[in-house]
């Protein structure tokens, strides 16, 4: 589906230096990586390209250091993290580039790893500077951009590299780049998208590019508000993103263009505060001190319906509370919903954004989804119809 330069097999990589360009951008605590799924992510890159013999030099950013060094944005305990999970040499260089870099990268055998230290210690990172990503690009004889979760930044070492070496998209970038572009041009219908999240500002463009391809779109979380309020229900204390009704009447007419049924729910949880007891209400009974932080039963048997008629679901943003038990039903029964139909291969699923995937985790059904997406910003920005710089460099006509 996308038009990108792929590394064909074909290419003889036998001890030649390959520059790859990942996400490690992992959490780090009292010195030790405790999550590692980032780092999982690319060891089948890894392991490929030591089978092939070649010489493997890894680019990273860790945090936002703003162009200077910090200790505790260091890659240096990503090196031991990476240790763990392959087994060949891999070593941690202290710098990023500059002439010892060059040399250090032509000393390492095929088969081997070299990690670099964090690339925005340089400030000229994100200014993607013409002289840095020479620099950078001499210390590979080919480039591979594995990170998809980096591609909507125009920094030196997505965008700039590109023009100084031969450059080749990664496999997950292509995969995940296809599913958006699927998603977005050519899915499998009919098409449900779950939107969660706390402010519908920030989801207007995935809703206003996907609601002209897609079939039902289901509005959950604190976002849900602005459109109960907006039919005149109370909303009590809820959380409600103000000045919005003027948004939410344009995605209503757009649905009603396109011909997309929307689903807001129906019945909810309220609660008086966040940590309190939970009582199920229809959303004509909100009372002043009611608290929305969760969908009821009924919300989910609608839902449940539109995944079951749907051939592929894409979901982003929880439906409640979830973090808390007492507010979790509505989140828990969609992320099961989807797996169990997934896993029965009745749909293709794609979840993307930080809070749906934790959830997804926390509840057991991260092996129930199609693809799940941990490229935040990158992601949505390809859902809204952006041009993803990272992207773009790779492009072949």
């Amino acid at each position: 589906m996308s038009n990108l330069k792929a590394l064909d097999d074909k290419i003889e990589l036998r001890e030649k230096r390959v520059l790859v360009r990942v996400d490690l951008n992992v959490p780090i605590s009292d010195g030790k990586v405790s999550d590692n799924s980032r780092i999982k992510k690319i060891i089948p890159l890894i392991t490929n390209l030591i089978e092939k013999k070649a010489k493997i030099i890894l680019i990273s950013h860790l945090g936002r250091p703003k162009g200077k060094f910090d200790e505790k944005l260091s890659l240096r305990p990503v090196a031991a993290a990476l240790k763990e999970l392959i087994e060949t040499k891999i070593e941690f260089f202290e710098k990023s580039y500059g002439p010892e870099t060059i040399e250090k990268s032509k000393k390492i055998k095929p088969g081997e790893i070299l990690l670099l230290e964090n690339i925005r210690f340089n400030k000229e990172e994100e200014l993607n500077a013409k002289s840095f990503s020479k620099e950078l690009s001499k210390m590979g004889d080919i480039y591979i951009n594995e990170a998809f979760s980096c591609s909507h930044r125009a920094h030196a070492s997505v965008c700039e590299i590109t023009n100084h070496i031969d450059s080749f998209a990664g496999k997950m970038l292509i995969e995940e780049v296809n599913l958006v572009k699927m998603l977005t041009s050519n899915p499998q219908k009919p098409v449900t998208c779950i939107i969660g999240g706390s402010k519908i500002s920030s989801k207007i463009g995935i809703l206003t590019n996907l609601i002209k391809r897609i079939q039902t779109i289901v509005i959950v979380g604190a976002m849900a508000n602005n459109f109960i309020k907006y039919k005149g229900l109370k909303i009590g204390n809820s959380l409600l993103e103000e000045n919005q009704d003027n948004l939410v009447k344009d995605i209503l007419k757009q649905c009603k263009i396109s011909n997309c049924n929307m689903v807001i729910p129906e019945d909810v949880i309220v609660s008086k505060n966040h940590n309190g007891k939970g009582q199920l209400k229809n959303v004509d009974q909100i009372d002043d001190t009611d608290i929305i932080l969760d969908i009821g039963e009924k919300t989910f048997e609608t839902i449940a319906k539109s995944v079951d008629d749907s051939k592929t679901v894409f979901w982003n943003g929880p439906a409640g509370y979830f973090e808390v038990k007492e507010f979790s039903f509505g989140t828990k029964k969609i992320a099961k919903k989807i797996s169990e139909n997934t896993k029965n291969r009745a749909l293709i699923s794609i979840a993307g954004g930080g809070d749906t995937i934790a959830a997804i985790n926390r509840f057991g059904c991260s092996d129930g989804f199609t693809y799940i997406s941990t490229a935040g910003g990158a992601f949505l920005e390809l859902l809204e119809g952006k041009i993803l710089p990272g992207i773009k460099v790779l492009e072949v006509d």
